[in-house]
């Protein structure tokens, strides 16, 4: 094909197709992957990046992991879809077995991060009214300054980002928001119609901001006191990114309600799930909530590999140890061209100075681009790194190396 003369790569071709046809709701980087193993990727024309987002952690234990692949492939030959109209023969033992990793007694599974916050929230509201005896149509629950819970019309009616929030309104009532990190400002809020505290133990959206230490453990005291549920979003910093299982064991901390999702589903398909103790979960009974496609078998099954290779502690060890590594690497780049590093394990938010006219982190994702490394940029000055768990030492040093000739431009 050619344009004016010249010849339009098969790059260029596909992505004139997703501009023309496809909502613009996204800002990708121009590149068109075709195949991915590992921490690497292949774009249409040949060229391999190696990746350093994960999918939002999605793609925690790497690209076409061959456990998880093997777990699909088996699947897909029995059974992949029945409804929750009927059982099938591994919905049991992947709610037993995900629960256990929790610690909690129920799993109620879902497909999308977003539709697990959702369900999250219902459940706190019903608890509320049903257990607690909130009275009728008075139930709050509180949020954070700079969340990211998903884009469902109530997650952002207490969205604090523009972007997110702007011109979907009227908004859902029922929700306050307090500063990210404020234990007092959270007393300060919670009264005796609060049913519950949604919190990210790390804000990833937001930039990978790490609470003060302490705050977490705040949290769990305040609910416990108040009788208010905390509700741990741990969709893109549990199961393994942090270092631990979820992040909120950076405190020794328990909530009531785990809210999972990405790396839950292997990078395979949409797996989410709510998990809490019966006294919680309980409260629905048939037809009061529910999801055709939430638990399904080929769901399941990636679902129960995911929670056995967690069970090992390999991958949260990996985390941990190649974590310490990258953030002393990233502690020493030049304090002229970072301005903090944020983060915990393999997950890092590199912050730059916003000093120009425009954005500082998108070129800066399009420069390691071009050098192959593949990473995301947040919001206008914070460039988010996110590997696979399993990139070897030797691919994250070549990484961090590009990371630094990209910041100097």
């Amino acid at each position: 094909m050619t344009a004016g003369g010249s010849v339009v790569s098969l790059t260029d071709q596909l992505r004139a197709l997703s501009e023309e046809h496809s909502a613009h709701n996204y800002h990708p980087l121009p590149i068109v992957i075709t195949d991915a193993e590992g921490a690497w990727v292949t774009d249409v024309e040949g060229r391999r990046y190696l990746d350093m987002l994960a999918a939002y952690s999605a793609v925690n234990f790497g690209h076409r992991h061959p456990r998880l692949t093997a777990a699909a492939r088996r699947q897909l030959d029995r059974v992949t879809l029945v409804s929750r109209a009927f059982d099938h023969d591994l919905f049991g033992p992947f709610a037993a077995e995900l629960a256990e990793l929790c610690g909690k007694d129920m799993v109620l599974p879902m497909n999308s991060g977003a539709e697990a916050v959702e369900t999250a929230l219902k459940t706190a509201r019903k608890w509320g009214y049903e257990v607690r005896g909130v009275p009728a149509g008075q139930a709050n629950i509180i949020t954070f300054e700079g969340n990211f819970h998903g884009r469902t019309t109530t997650i952002v009616s207490f969205s604090t980002d523009p972007d997110a929030k702007e011109s979907y309104g009227p908004y859902t009532p029922g929700f306050r928001t307090v500063p990210y990190g404020d234990a007092e400002a959270l007393r300060a809020a919670m009264d005796d119609a609060t049913v519950g505290v949604l919190i990210e133990p790390i804000q990833g959206e937001a930039g990978v901001n790490v609470p003060p230490s302490g705050f977490l453990t705040a949290v769990r005291e305040l609910c416990t006191e108040r009788g208010a549920l905390m509700l741990a979003d741990e969709i893109q910093s549990g199961l393994g990114r942090t270092g631990t299982t979820f992040a909120v064991e950076h405190e020794n901390v328990v909530p009531d309600v785990y809210i999972l999702g990405k790396a839950l589903g292997g990078g395979i398909m949409p797996v989410s799930a709510v998990v809490a103790d019966r006294d919680v979960l309980g409260v629905f009974r048939p037809g009061q909530h529910g999801s055709t496609f939430g638990g399904n078998p080929l769901a399941c099954a990636i679902g129960r590999e995911v929670v056995a290779m967690l069970r090992t502690g390999e991958f949260q060890e990996r985390s941990r140890t190649l974590g310490e590594h990258m953030h002393r690497r990233l502690g020493a780049l030049p304090p002229d061209l970072v301005r903090q590093v944020r983060g915990r394990g393999l997950w890092a938010g590199v912050e730059l100075y916003g000093t120009g006219p425009g954005p500082v982190a998108r070129p800066v994702s399009e420069r390691l681009m071009e050098l192959g490394v593949l990473a995301k940029e947040t919001h206008d000055t914070t460039i988010r790194l996110a590997p696979p768990l399993v990139i070897s030492r030797e691919d994250l040093d070549w990484a961090l190396d590009r990371l630094e000739i990209a910041l100097k431009g």
